[in-house]
């Protein structure tokens, strides 16, 4: 068993969050500690996520894929606001055998927009195949 994630952004992501990190500015350090504290604990140890903290994105769920939507985010720039910070990252899980890969699709603020793009998460699953 692995005990590390392959990482990986597309480029639409890297502009969101360019653009999220020029308001935010502890952005590129909460996303860090996102990953340590939240995704490399579960999907490497099996660690439970508290209930709502990591859904899956219905109707983008393959066999060999999950897509994810994480809900409970921690923005120090966001003071008192804790994991309801309104900044939803949404990504798509793969393991095969003992590899586990990530890739960010999208980053956003729910004060600026509602939901994720499901278009641009459709175009990623179909060039994934």
């Amino acid at each position: 068993m692995t005990n590390k994630i392959n990482y990986s952004k597309i480029p639409e992501f890297e502009k969101d969050f360019k653009r999220l990190g020029k308001r935010f500015k502890t952005l590129d350090k909460d996303f860090e500690l996102m990953k340590k504290m939240l995704l490399e604990p579960h999907f490497i140890s099996g660690v439970p996520v508290p209930p709502k903290a990591l859904v899956d994105i219905e109707g983008f769920c393959g066999e060999d894929y999950k897509s994810k939507k994480v809900r409970r985010f921690t923005c120090a720039s966001l003071k008192g606001r804790g994991g309801n910070s309104g900044i939803r990252v949404i990504f798509v899980y793969e393991k095969s055998e003992d590899i586990h890969n990530i890739t960010f699709i999208e980053i956003y603020f729910k004060g600026e927009k509602e939901n994720e793009d499901r278009e641009r998460l459709a175009k990623f699953l179909k060039e994934l195949g």
